[in-house]
């Protein structure tokens, strides 16, 4: 196990390295920040544009400035925003820990919700309560999240005035962010979960369970569910690692200060130190959450262990 999570650590650094010199070269073919930072500043000459150039250090070679960051991200200093000059590391600290927050609400909600759904589903199909479930998963597919986001701040936070509408201020500012985002998972997670238990109930060690005389909730929950646990930690893993870079409008309906509004306020402002270091940060979470992964596939099958 500990040669796997160095080699899995080995290519977390090389692919966190790729994706940061190819966002990195990406966002210098998009403009220049100190045309970006002087517009509607009136009468602006190239020497003023050559000095602000200077003073942002963009006027270096791109690999000089590459490198510069490399450096600094060894002691998580990656520099200061072009906007305001504030540390990058100071906006990092304070975005990260909403998206996480908000992530985790979401991936909570959803496993509470469509656990039981898909297992009811298994358990009942062909008949009624599968084809209830099955028309509300495929209802909540549908929906675009943007939409159910504005719906929900139009419903619940203005019209009936029940919720803060935007920002996050206490427990209450997390409830419609989080449903939006467990909605749209719980939609496809309770497809997967009546899909493998389906599988799984038509097993031979199943039909042994029950003839030993187990209660069908222990068959269900503690055989059956934990053989179906595998393909559904693996998804479970990759949607959390999507919330994380891909919860950008939701972020920006709710005026969320995460990890998100950070990258696109960037993206917009040219702002390549804040760029970068969101990146790869948000690269670093999604490899960190596919590795936990993949070490809790050899907790919940001992057989993987042994291979």
């Amino acid at each position: 196990m500990a040669g796997f999570i160095i080699k899995r650590l080995l290519q977390a650094i090389f692919a966190t390295l790729a994706v940061t010199l190819l966002v990195s070269f990406a966002i210098r073919l998009t403009g220049d920040p100190a045309l970006m930072l002087t517009q509607g500043a009136g009468s602006i000459t190239e020497a003023d544009l050559e000095r602000i150039r200077e003073a942002l250090g963009v006027n270096r070679p791109f690999f000089v400035q590459y490198f510069e960051f490399l450096k600094g991200m060894v002691t998580f200093d990656f520099g200061r925003s072009f906007l305001g000059g504030t540390p990058v590391s100071r906006l990092i600290a304070t975005a990260l820990p909403a998206t996480l927050a908000l992530a985790f609400w979401s991936m909570l909600i959803s496993v509470v919700i469509s656990i039981p759904l898909g297992i009811k589903a298994a358990t009942s199909r062909g008949r009624f309560a599968d084809q209830i479930i099955r028309v509300l998963s495929l209802v909540g597919l549908s929906f675009p999240n943007f939409w159910l986001a504005i719906m929900l701040v139009l419903v619940f936070g203005i019209t009936w005035n029940l919720l803060p509408p935007s920002g996050m201020s206490d427990w209450t500012s997390y409830i419609m962010p989080s449903v939006t985002m467990g909605v749209i998972l719980t939609a496809v997670n309770v497809r997967l979960v009546r899909t493998t238990m389906l599988e799984t109930l038509n097993s031979q060690y199943i039909m042994v369970a029950r003839a030993k005389g187990l209660s069908e909730t222990r068959v269900l929950y503690k055989h059956a569910l934990r053989n179906c646990a595998i393909p559904l930690v693996t998804y479970l893993g990759l949607q959390f690692g999507g919330l994380l870079g891909g919860i950008v409008v939701v972020e920006r309906v709710f005026n969320w200060p995460g990890m998100g509004t950070l990258a696109f306020d960037a993206v917009s402002a040219r702002d390549y130190p804040v760029l970068q270091a969101t990146i790869m940060v948000l690269s670093l979470m999604i490899i960190a959450v596919n590795l936990l992964v993949d070490i809790a596939y050899g907790l919940i099958d001992p057989r993987i262990r042994t291979e």
